[in-house]
């Protein structure tokens, strides 16, 4: 069987493994595990703490420094079935795409990487190749970190890794930080007739939402002149508000879940600064009626950004294996910065579109897989050398 179509045949059974990311990711984990034990890797698996998921390392070639990571996330965002053509969870080729959850996000490079994995084993390669699959990227790159440490940890240190988000094989040298949080506030309930004796935590969370949003009109101002971004500054985006229980009862609880996606790490203080001031001040207005009213912001996500560095051996990596392109950055976020603030240099460079990714009806183009094939054939090539 030629490469491609082994590819095609691996991604088919990666889309059916439905690792939506509140779901366990084991049985892929497994299956991963299996087919790079087959050709001799040596894997080691990192479990999360308290869920069925686990992270994946595998290493070919020999135990020294200077190899490359080739990583990527396993868990999926989920799928309405109902706005989807054919069923999410199960691989359907259509022309010259490949239809289901992830197969953009990120299943597309994780198949091509274990479909190279023989070629990997039977080259003679004097610096390794990682391969690195994790859990929870989708929800604040949680597995990540863990996984990196396991890197760390074994006394090997790569001098790149790729992170094959979909990039169309572009190389990404650049992106924004993504923070996520979710806001409790809890007041007093009442009956609706009478407001004032209790504290209605969705009219505080309103007040919340608009002080957020004056924060994320000052950070347009903010913007450095030179950012390369679409927007060109840091943003706050509210996701989710959600509570009380019907239009005559005093709301008791809500919750609001938000994130920002800096620019520069000072737009993060300066958010954090805004909204622990409103805390306060909606705070001593809430205990002057109940003194047990609270607003807590628990932090979900804290990924960093990943900065432009012009030295960067990731970025000569990129070139050597795909031309010399000029890089480009993008506003969403990726487990690139985790990599680098470890100390290992990063790209994002991946097969697909990231327009296709959560969308009903996902899919990615088999000239991409190809591509993507194309470029870690080379990497074989160059890690022989």
């Amino acid at each position: 069987m030629d490469l491609r179509n082994e590819t095609m045949l691996i991604l088919g059974d990666l889309i059916g493994f439905p690792t939506v990311t509140s779901d366990s990711n084991l049985d892929l984990i497994a299956y991963a595990e299996a087919r790079l034990r087959e050709v001799g890797a040596q894997v080691s698996l990192s479990r999360h703490p308290e869920e069925e998921k686990a992270n994946l390392l595998a290493t070919i070639g020999p135990a020294v420094d200077g190899g490359v990571v080739l990583s990527g996330h396993t868990d999926v965002v989920p799928a309405d079935e109902d706005a989807w053509t054919g069923a999410p969870f199960v691989a359907m080729r259509r022309e010259q795409r490949i239809y289901g959850r992830g197969s953009v996000d990120m299943k597309g490079f994780i198949a091509c990487a274990l479909a190279m994995a023989p070629d990997f084993a039977a080259a003679d390669l004097k610096r390794p190749i990682h391969i690195a699959l994790t859990f929870d990227e989708e929800v604040g790159c949680r597995g990540a970190p863990v996984l990196v440490s396991e890197i760390l940890r074994t006394g090997s240190m790569p001098s790149a890794a790729i992170i094959g988000e979909p990039t169309e094989m572009a190389i990404i040298d650049a992106h924004k930080g993504c923070y996520e949080y979710t806001t409790r506030i809890t007041g007093l309930a009442g009956h609706g007739s009478a407001p004032d004796l209790g504290v209605n935590a969705v009219q505080i969370a309103s007040r919340y939402v608009t002080r957020l949003l004056d924060l994320g009109r000052r950070l347009e101002d903010r913007a450095p002149t030179d950012s390369p971004y679409d927007p060109p500054y840091t943003t706050i985006n509210v996701g989710v508000l959600s509570g009380g229980t019907a239009r005559n009862v005093v709301a008791g609880e809500c919750v609001i879940e938000w994130e920002m996606r800096p620019v520069i790490r000072d737009d993060a203080d300066f958010v954090l600064a805004g909204v622990h001031a409103a805390e306060r001040e909606m705070l001593a207005e809430m205990r002057h009626v109940h003194p047990d009213a609270s607003i807590v912001t628990d932090t979900q996500g804290a990924v960093d950004g990943l900065e432009k560095d012009p030295s960067s051996a990731a970025v000569a990596l990129g070139r050597a294996l795909l031309g010399d392109q000029p890089t480009a950055v993008v506003s969403f976020g990726t487990e690139a910065g985790i990599y680098q603030a470890a100390g290992i240099p990063a790209i994002v460079c991946g097969p697909g579109s990231i327009e296709m990714a959560h969308r009903p009806d996902e899919y990615i183009e088999i000239s991409q897989l190809e591509a993507c094939l194309d470029m870690l054939a080379t990497l074989t090539t160059y890690l022989s050398t």
